[in-house]
């Protein structure tokens, strides 16, 4: 059999892609031969957490806040009470959960550590907010030291640095080469947008340089967190709790690119719609949200239209969505002129001329665009045309609101074509 160190670290890779159940069958391997590790049970408790089993995920940092003592690292202690905290505050336990990231707070190290302390001691005073001051959940009944019982160690047969190599890999001060920049984007101009579809929201953070080593991604069945530090030394942090509905932490996961984080949420209740990203003030009973399939229940007969400087006159958003996708392709290849029975182009057709080409960037904002719910494809025509090409938004909520704007790029003017 492998090593508890090699054990670990495949248990690691496979927590990084998302899959915890092959992360806690190699973690748990791991523990076998070393059951005296606290990073071993702090990576197995966040295994747990992420598959939403919190019974477990809270035994384990419990059992590694008592190892971490024994061995007197504060790295180690404080990483084991953030997974207590946060493990508690999944069931519900508020006041233990704060108690508990407070402790992680006082020996808190490593950056990335301070980003997830920051988050969840934002998550716990939002639920504190909401509670009459007789809560039970408010109350405090754990203290610094859990009086759990850890597992009897067999013989150690690891190594101390191969054991602390695990341990930093965790914290993420691995001696490892220079980083890249960093975050280029200035934090004026990070921007986030979402769409949904049946099963799933996509949240995307539009930003640039993330390091992949210093960013947090936490996603819950009822919230998403991200944070990464900017290049000045300050952090960015983004986060919606609760969300709209609930979600399968299991099925959903993110991906870190050079541009943006993608974050896909996978929908608990499959074909509700949701009408915003976080939670309205007073919910709604779970059926009575729209469905993605229907149409809003709101009166036809005056539908809305918007400022534009169109010389055809307002636009019917609606219309122009549907004709898009409505017309077949041999339609739209074989003409190339399309007109009505008016003799005039019909809604939608001077804005796809380029619907069929086989740039690999349009072919993405097809299939976005193929995807997307009559909302988000509004949306994104409107602020499209609208707005000259320079900007595109899957927002209706926002879009609808208003024209929007000519928003070139920097070192950019926008005149109109005769001046």
């Amino acid at each position: 059999m492998p090593s508890s160190a090699i054990l670990a670290e495949r248990g690691l890779k496979a927590l990084n892609s998302q899959d915890y159940s092959q992360a806690i069958e190699l973690f748990t391997q791991a523990l076998r031969q070393t059951p005296e590790s606290p990073d071993y049970y702090i990576k197995r408790s966040t295994a747990y957490q992420r598959s939403s089993n919190y019974a477990n995920a809270l035994k384990d940092a419990e059992i590694a806040v008592v190892l971490g003592y024994k061995r007197g690292k504060r790295e180690l202690i404080s990483s084991a009470q953030l997974r207590r905290g946060a493990s508690l505050f999944m069931k519900k336990r508020y006041g233990d959960a704060g108690f508990c990231i407070g402790e992680a707070e006082k020996k808190v190290a490593g950056e990335k550590e301070k980003n997830l302390i920051g988050i969840w001691k934002n998550k716990i005073e939002i639920q504190l907010s909401k509670l009459d001051d007789d809560d039970p959940t408010r109350e405090i009944t754990v203290s610094e030291v859990p009086d759990v019982e850890v597992p009897i160690p067999g013989e150690q047969k690891e190594s101390v640095p191969a054991d602390r190599s695990g341990e930093d890999r965790a914290l993420g001060t691995t001696a490892q080469p220079p980083p890249a920049p960093g975050v280029s984007t200035p934090a004026s101009r990070i921007r986030h947008e979402w769409y949904q579809t049946a099963s799933q929201v996509v949240l995307t953070i539009f930003v640039k340089g993330v390091p992949r080593d210093k960013a947090t991604v936490e996603i819950t069945s009822e919230s998403v967190s991200v944070a990464f530090p900017l290049a000045g030394g300050s952090e960015w942090t983004f986060d919606i709790s609760p969300l709209f509905d609930k979600i399968d932490p299991m099925t959903s996961g993110f991906s870190i690119l050079s541009t943006k984080i993608e974050i896909k949420l996978a929908k608990a209740n499959q074909n509700r719609k949701w009408s915003d990203l976080e939670a309205p003030e007073h919910p709604l009973a779970l059926g009575t949200g729209e469905a993605l399939t229907a149409t809003a229940g709101k009166p036809k007969e005056a539908l809305p239209v918007y400022p534009t400087s169109s010389k055809r006159g307002p636009k019917d958003w609606d219309k122009v969505a549907k004709a898009l996708t409505a017309r077949p392709r041999e339609e739209r290849k074989g003409k190339e002129t399309a007109t009505d029975k008016e003799g005039e182009d019909p809604e939608g057709a001077e804005y796809d001329s380029d619907y069929e080409g086989g740039d690999p960037v349009n072919h993405f904002f097809k299939k976005l665009y193929k995807d997307a719910d009559e909302d988000t494809r509004r949306a994104m025509m409107k602020s499209y045309v609208e707005s000259n090409g320079t900007a595109l938004s899957t927002n209706w909520q926002e879009v609808g609101r208003a024209q929007v704007e000519t928003n070139p790029p920097d070192g950019m003017v926008a005149k109109k074509w005769d001046k």
